[in-house]
């Protein structure tokens, strides 16, 4: 058990292991969309409300949407790469369910669903995947940060923004995404590290999909868990099944709190699946079989919800037309913004380098200007 005083004064009385992930996965609604068997896990994890779970399903089915249309969009060159999260949307849904408006998301490169689940609007959200502008929207305006392409780079501006706010005396949280292969990266373990030492409100949220592009996760740990990682730190670790986002609420959902509370930082592994390849300039049969995929089939975040509200008798087909509505009005908007040809500005490769142009690149912006002006003169004599 850690020395730390702020843990210990905020974990007096718990037990020994309170520090240790439980043996499985926690779960609460089973593949087949019934209540999974009862468990004793160590923090009494329950259901969460019918209303909180319908607005999940509906968060769900936008993803799965968003994630099919930009797939498609790849496809019709009107994206230069897209990074699908199909099948692992629940964990990105459930990060922005547990935040206040308040609190801090950092999301990866695989997370557009939980940037457009902040409130980011859709085209703000691409801009960046298509290679328009130079962020596609403001990070203060959503208390988003923008996706991170290295790994783990993130983990560490997730921990400063949280200590930044202990230091104010604010009661801000703040979140990290991340995948099974940044748990092999130096800014993992130093992210953790500083905020086990410092005490920190930050959760981090790996998304364990099996592989770290082609690399399964065999090849990159043999730690029992990666939530058993967290104990080395001085954090509570949870396992939790990714795919049940049920389980996922009320797990993120503690954990959030719990920091919030003054309980410090903690990390929480899903296990989940990237059923898509892990960009569409990958080929993922090179290195997983379709057998293994189609073990995953069954286990589908959507379907497994979709199923538990249908038999519980809180999805009206009034709500699944809403539903769906909502989910196609996102899309549509997706495919009329990058549909639409873009109009770049070459002032703007020297507009925004620095806050206060050097010499050089005044330089630069004149003769650039010049000879477009004089190609535009020429342009007009010819014709």
């Amino acid at each position: 058990m850690t020395n730390h005083p702020e843990f210990m004064e905020h974990n007096a009385g718990r037990p020994e292991g309170y520090l240790l992930p439980s043996a499985a996965p926690v779960q609460l609604i089973a593949p087949d969309g019934s209540l999974a068997p009862p468990a004793e896990y160590k923090e009494g994890y329950s259901l969460p409300e019918a209303a909180t779970l319908l607005d999940g399903y509906e968060r769900l089915v936008v993803g799965r949407r968003i994630n099919d249309q930009a797939n498609a969009l790849v496809r019709q060159g009107r994206m230069a790469v897209y990074p699908s999260s199909t099948g692992q949307e629940a964990c990105q849904v459930a990060a922005d369910m547990a935040l206040r408006p308040g609190d801090w998301l950092f999301p990866t490169y695989r997370d557009t669903v939980a940037i457009l689940g902040r409130g980011v609007a859709p085209m703000e959200a691409f801009e960046s995947l298509r290679g328009d502008w130079h962020s596609g929207f403001d990070p203060h305006q959503y208390n988003t940060a923008l996706p991170a392409t290295p790994l783990a780079t993130q983990l560490l501006h997730a921990v400063g923004v949280a200590y930044a706010a202990k230091l104010r005396g604010e009661d801000t949280v703040a979140l990290a995404l991340c995948g099974d292969g940044s748990t092999s990266e130096g800014d993992f373990h130093e992210a953790l590290n500083f905020a086990a030492v410092f005490h920190v409100p930050v959760v981090f949220l790996v998304q364990n999909n099996q592989y770290a592009i082609s690399v399964p996760l065999i090849h990159q740990s043999v730690a029992p868990s990666l939530a058993h990682k967290a104990v080395g730190y001085g954090m509570p670790g949870e396992r939790v099944d990714g795919n049940d986002l049920a389980a996922l609420l009320a797990v993120v959902g503690g954990a959030v709190e719990r920091a919030r509370d003054g309980g410090g930082p903690a990390l929480v592994e899903a296990h989940t699946y990237r059923m898509e390849s892990h960009t569409n300039a990958d080929d993922a049969t090179r290195y997983r079989s379709a057998a293994e995929v189609a073990e995953w089939v069954p286990k589908d975040p959507l379907l497994r919800l979709k199923n538990y509200l249908h038999d519980a008798g809180q999805l009206a087909p009034a709500d699944t037309a809403r539903i769906a509505a909502s989910a196609e009005s996102v899309a549509k908007t997706l495919r009329d913004g990058l549909n639409t040809e873009t109009a770049p500005d070459p002032a703007d490769l020297f507009a925004f380098v620095y806050s206060e142009p050097t010499p050089q690149l005044r330089e630069q912006a004149r003769q650039l200007a010049d000879e477009l002006a004089a190609g535009q003169s020429l342009e007009g004599a010819l014709q």
